[in-house]
């Protein structure tokens, strides 16, 4: 059997020393779910919030086949604990699966440069203009696919308002790039930056990223970062984070 968790006490060993905040979110019961084996004593369990789910304690062929009637994407990111949890998703996804590697970033609160930066916002050119999102600003993301994930774990623009934080750049009222909130977590929040393919190598990523960790110092949030490929590990570097070390991850498809 697989339950849907309320009490976070009895499942949050199973997640120990698993610095991502996706899980907090989960664990702290802001965003996402968690499902276990038990009720009680769970010795397994899997926390799932928008695109990815993470799997710990002892591997379990139930939970890594469930999946919840809220999913309805056909796509999920999922992360196990260990080499067991690897291949008991692999053995039962088969060719649905692909391994890749994605690359942790080092969580240090304070190491961000802000006069570097105030610089890098300051280096738009004028014909661009930076905002932070507002209610316009948010549907206008959720309303095309490549930005839709800058606030597509927000159900509507009060949630976003309350728990989200995101800036994009426009040009003649349309999105070109942005920076925004994955997620929430009490302390922080998980950074998604996406551009329009035609605008992407132009610098403005960088912009929006280093406007967004500003709002957020402002705010005494921490701005998370988790990289899905090298490119994004070398833009977290530029704006002043340090690269921990490489995990695997699976893909599956037609989830």
């Amino acid at each position: 059997m697989v339950y849907e968790i309320t009490d976070m006490d009895n499942v949050s060993s199973l997640f120990d020393k698993w610095e991502e905040t996706l899980i907090w979110s989960c664990l702290q019961g802001i965003m996402g779910k968690i499902y276990a084996d038990n009720l009680s004593a769970p010795t397994a369990a899997m926390a799932i919030i928008g695109d990815f789910t993470f799997f710990a304690g002892k591997p379990n062929i139930e939970l890594v086949s469930y999946k919840p009637d809220w999913c309805t994407q056909s796509f999920m990111i999922m992360v196990p604990q260990n080499e067991f949890w690897k291949n008991a998703i692999l053995n039962f996804y088969g060719k649905r699966a692909t391994v890749i590697s994605r690359y942790a970033i080092k969580k240090e609160p304070h190491i961000f440069d802000k006069e570097m930066l105030e610089k890098a916002v300051a280096s738009l050119p004028e014909q661009y203009t930076l905002s932070m999102i507002d209610e316009r600003l948010y549907q206008m993301c959720k309303a095309e696919t490549w930005s839709a994930d800058l606030v597509s774990q927000f159900p509507n623009y009060e949630n976003y308002s309350e728990l989200g934080i995101g800036a994009v750049i426009c040009k003649e009222n349309i999105i070109l790039s942005g920076a925004s909130s994955y997620s929430r977590y009490k302390e922080g929040i998980e950074i998604e930056i996406d551009t329009r393919q035609e605008y992407r190598r132009k610098g403005f990523a960088y912009v929006c990223g280093a406007k967004l960790i500003l709002e957020c110092l402002k705010r005494n949030l921490y701005p998370s970062w988790d990289a899905h490929n090298k490119g994004s590990v070398a833009l977290a570097e530029k704006l002043g984070y340090h690269y921990s070390h490489p995990y695997t991850a699976i893909e599956i498809y037609d989830y």
